[in-house]
């Protein structure tokens, strides 16, 4: 194949901004389909809905990529090559959950001619998909809820699912999972700031929609029709069956993540083992369940409660959610 090793990226970026400012907002580019982008908040049920639509036919979801905005700045640099930037998708500490070989994966880069940073994405996703059996492709990454617009310029294909859950629940399932969120008032002021970007962004975008947790535990099929009219895709029964290949498409992550070499910093995070990530989304492996809704009125200490409300209840009314009945409760309007 024809290499464009050790060549600078011809203004990538400079290029698809260009050609994007001569179109309206969220007008799609040429035949490319829809690919549905689930985002939200940690704790929020992506790992879930991406269980659900990875049981379509003709889709494929890998677990998560987040190497998009790493990819996109990398790309930036005056010095950036399509072997540089091939070499930070292989080596990125998510590489290994995907199943691909990393000589491929730089071939396919270095042979895109001339180099455009969205079609060498779309030859990472679509070997994901060939890798599965299946035409069309995705991706579930709650942290891009933080990156819709970063992402939506690059790929006009991509169409966000923001997946929202009740910030009470969100913080009761962290704390379960071991993690130490801050007190009650700051982790709901950081639910609210995660949660009031990546509505910003997806309404700048274009192509986005939202989905409340609860609704798609309470009314599974009506809300994945609804997600499969958004990315033109024709609903399948197969994806309420998705507890049934749940055991077999976790797999993927059956394996130690190592630290984070994308950041390659003290603020990396710390592995995990193969064991507790799994046991993060066991519950994947089960039907909805409708127990995992409103688990704050039955668990969450009043005082806690009353402190998550001050701080984003605005938010919480204008998502639909209920406050804690019958208490008087402050709202700060306040990001």
């Amino acid at each position: 194949m024809p290499s464009y090793a050790g060549r600078r990226v011809p203004s990538p970026l400079r290029k698809l901004a260009v050609r994007r400012a001569r179109k309206p907002a969220g007008a799609p580019e040429g035949d490319l389909t829809p690919a549905p982008f689930v985002v939200g908040a940690a704790r929020s049920g992506t790992t879930l809905l991406r269980m659900m639509l990875d049981a379509h036919p003709q889709l494929a979801v890998p677990f998560e990529t987040q190497l998009l905005p790493e990819l996109i700045d990398a790309a930036k640099q005056p010095d950036a090559t399509p072997q540089s930037l091939a070499e930070l998708l292989v080596n990125h500490r998510r590489f290994g959950d995907f199943g691909l070989d990393p000589d491929e994966m730089r071939a396919a880069f270095t042979s895109i001619q001339p180099f455009d940073l969205a079609e060498a994405i779309r030859s990472f996703y679509r070997a994901y998909a060939e890798k599965q059996g299946k035409p069309r492709w995705g991706d579930k990454s709650p942290g891009y809820a933080l990156h819709i617009r970063q992402i939506g310029r690059l790929l006009p294909e991509a169409h966000f699912v923001h997946l929202i859950r009740d910030g009470r629940d969100v913080r009761l399932s962290q704390l379960a999972r071991g993690t130490n969120p801050p007190s009650a008032f700051k982790h709901a002021r950081r639910w609210k700031r995660r949660v009031n970007t990546a509505r910003r962004q997806g309404r700048a975008v274009g192509r986005y929609m939202e989905l409340r947790y609860e609704d798609l535990i309470l009314d599974t099929e009506a809300q994945l029709r609804r997600i499969c009219a958004f990315v033109e895709l024709e609903f399948d029964a197969g994806m309420l069956s998705y507890h049934e290949t749940a055991p077999e498409r976790l797999r993927e992550i059956d394996r130690d993540l190592p630290t984070g070499q994308e950041l390659a910093t003290p603020r990396s995070r710390p592995l995990f083992e193969a064991h507790e990530r799994l046991a993060f989304h066991r519950l994947t492996r089960e039907p909805p369940r409708r127990d995992r809704t409103e688990k704050w009125r039955r668990e969450m200490p009043a005082a806690d409660i009353a402190e998550f409300e001050r701080a984003a209840g605005d938010l919480l009314t204008d998502l639909g959610y209920e406050l804690n009945a019958g208490r008087e409760t402050r709202v700060d309007a306040r990001q």
